[in-house]
């Protein structure tokens, strides 16, 4: 009996070593989820305000614009973001679910909403994956997707720089026809216990989600609950030298704010999973050094039981 309460009291040991190293890793996660989230909800109203005033300068002149046209999509680039280490929930198979999902029917990658309806390519669909995180890049590379490039060197809270080489490989190779549709993989942060996977189209920019966007930042702040900033509008500009040559200029910035506000959703949802995965881990390590105690005493007091009956019989034979 002896033994066994030793061995109990190995395990209480092991286990609160444990918990001291879920708890600490929970206090990181939730000081860089405090950053991660304060810095998204702080670019939201930058990028509502950039899509704002191009959902009103795309309605004219579209064709004559590389990055509003077009065409019937062939190959497609995913640039899919998931983290580069685990412990963080659901984190990161919730998105690879989804994006393997789509990947099973290409089809849905090609679908594009045009003047109200949804257009999707027949035949054969090319998919390209580019992996910014460790975890999609093994995932891309496991099931035997064309993996073009690998970034895990972003920082924990991501910022332009960092995803200037991605920007400009989605723009240049839609530019160049190398793909006709970009797609972006994330997790859309709504709140610390609640982040959603989503796919969501970069290239060509189109004003159906152009506005779905402008609607969804402008729906409300995850602080206050209010409505982030109004819309307006600005059809009273004049533009020099024209209005497609500032097109030009704003479209590969709009293509690059796009990419950091995902990035960045991104980073907010992994710290907030990893934050919530650690605060169950350690309550659960709570719950079981609780329930090793529980059995610790009642190991003790069966063995101080068994020594008095043993003493006892021993008395007893004596007389």
């Amino acid at each position: 009996m002896g033994v066994n309460t030793k061995a109990i009291k190995r395990r209480i040991k092991s286990v609160s070593s444990t918990k001291k190293i879920t708890k600490a890793m929970e206090l990181v996660a939730a000081s860089k989820m405090r950053k991660a989230v304060d810095t998204a909800l702080k670019t939201r109203t930058y990028a509502k305000l950039a899509w704002d005033i191009l959902v009103d300068l795309s309605k004219t002149q579209k064709s004559e614009i590389p990055l509003l046209k077009m065409r019937r999509v062939k190959k497609v680039l995913l640039i899919l973001i998931t983290s580069n280490r685990g412990l963080c929930g659901s984190f990161n198979s919730n998105i690879i679910k989804k994006t393997a999902i789509q990947m099973q029917n290409p089809q849905n990658l090609s679908r594009q909403r045009v003047a109200g309806k949804d257009l999707v390519t027949e035949g054969k669909l090319e998919v390209d994956v580019l992996g910014l995180g460790r975890k999609g890049a093994d995932f891309a590379k496991k099931m035997g997707y064309n993996l073009i490039a690998s970034f895990t060197d972003m920082s924990d809270t991501p910022g332009l720089a960092d995803v200037l080489p991605i920007c400009k490989m989605a723009i240049d190779g839609y530019t160049n026809k190398t793909y006709d549709k970009v797609v972006v993989a994330y997790t859309d942060f709504k709140s610390a216990i609640a982040q959603t996977p989503k796919l969501r189209q970069v290239l060509p920019i189109s004003e159906h989600d152009l506005e779905k966007m402008v609607e969804k930042f402008a729906d409300h702040d995850l602080k206050t609950g209010k409505a982030i900033i109004e819309s307006e509008k600005i059809n009273d500009y004049l533009f020099e030298p024209s209005r497609d040559q500032v097109l030009e200029i704003i479209l590969p910035r709009l293509v690059e704010s796009q990419i950091l506000q995902s990035a960045l959703e991104s980073a907010a949802s992994e710290h907030s999973s990893r934050m919530m995965a650690m605060r169950s881990a350690s309550d659960a390590a709570v719950e079981m050094i609780d329930e090793l105690n529980l059995n610790f005493n009642k190991a003790r007091q069966a063995a101080i039981t068994q020594e008095i009956a043993e003493i006892a019989g021993g008395a007893a034979a004596l007389n």
